[in-house]
């Protein structure tokens, strides 16, 4: 833990002085990607564009660090291009209920994030659907 900011010291000269007292100790030596230059940034949010850049680059799966409040509206989107190369409709209907009932537990647990707008789907609508585009 942290010691307590000191009264009447700056933030900034204080977290100066915790950065120089970690590093006289050592403790940014080794770090991973030390030496590599930062990725250029693409204008949007560097944390985010960090985390989607790890992600593709498989180090980190999505699923793991985004809340299902962002997940799922996500998967919601992204469905048709996953049910386009589907064989079967006994499988588009098992995606689709995996699918709903994520939905529903996510409604059923405290939110983290921003809440979920999206409700469950139509399985016989997405499946008409599917049928259409075969």
């Amino acid at each position: 833990m942290t010691e307590r900011k000191p009264p009447g010291v700056s933030f900034g000269s204080w977290v100066d002085r915790l950065i120089s007292a970690a590093q006289s100790r050592g403790e940014f030596d080794d770090l991973p990607g030390a030496g590599k230059p930062l990725p250029p940034a693409t204008g949007r949010d560097a944390a985010t564009d960090w985390a989607l850049r790890r992600a593709r680059e498989g180090d980190l799966d999505t699923g793991s660090f985004l809340p299902p409040s962002l997940a799922i509206p996500r998967e919601i989107q992204d469905l048709p291009a996953k049910l386009a190369s589907v064989r079967t409709e006994k499988r588009v209907r098992e995606i689709v209920e995996d699918l709903n009932e994520r939905i529903r537990e996510t409604h059923r647990r405290p939110q983290e994030g921003p809440p979920l707008r999206a409700k469950p789907l139509d399985v016989d609508e997405i499946v008409e659907s599917w049928r259409v585009t075969r």
